[in-house]
């Protein structure tokens, strides 16, 4: 992307959130809408931007509701910043928080996760000279010990 289309990018992002806000009377447009990002073309006659909504559920009705005043927000960011030719605007919703959720409950809910131990249990362990095994039970035979001090 040339850099005057960067730098216009930037400026419809910022002034897209500006528009989006101020709120609609529309009720389908409700929660939490980010403009995430604006991609622009070289020849400055297409804009895509990308919304993200929260919470996930109202995302479709919430996306309906934004093309449908689309002639409104393109008129209003168009008023807002200054160029020969305003560029043919329009909305993809953006499935990157909806898949870092995704990515974050996998995480979450990982068998073999090694923190479930938490620090009290693992520090009274050492301090009694016992070895317990990931399960909280007394390990009866241990050939080696990793003892590390978690405070430095």
């Amino acid at each position: 992307m040339k850099r005057r289309a960067q730098q216009i990018s930037s400026t419809m992002q910022r002034e897209l959130q500006k528009v989006i806000s101020k709120g609609f009377n529309d009720p389908r447009i409700r929660g939490l809408i980010t403009i995430t990002k604006v991609e622009l073309t070289d020849d400055l006659k297409n804009a895509k931007a990308y919304v993200s909504v929260l919470p996930a559920e109202r995302a479709e009705l919430t996306m309906h509701g934004l093309k449908a005043a689309m002639g409104r927000i393109r008129r209003d960011v168009m008023e807002r910043i200054h160029i020969k030719e305003m560029p043919t605007l329009k909305l993809e919703y953006d499935y990157g928080m909806r898949e870092q959720q995704v990515i974050s409950d996998l995480l979450a809910s990982d068998p073999f996760r090694k923190d479930e131990l938490s620090g009290d249990e693992s520090a009274d362990s050492v301090e009694s000279g016992t070895v317990t095994d990931g399960d909280g039970q007394q390990a009866d035979d241990v050939d080696a010990v990793d003892v590390r001090s978690t405070e430095e």
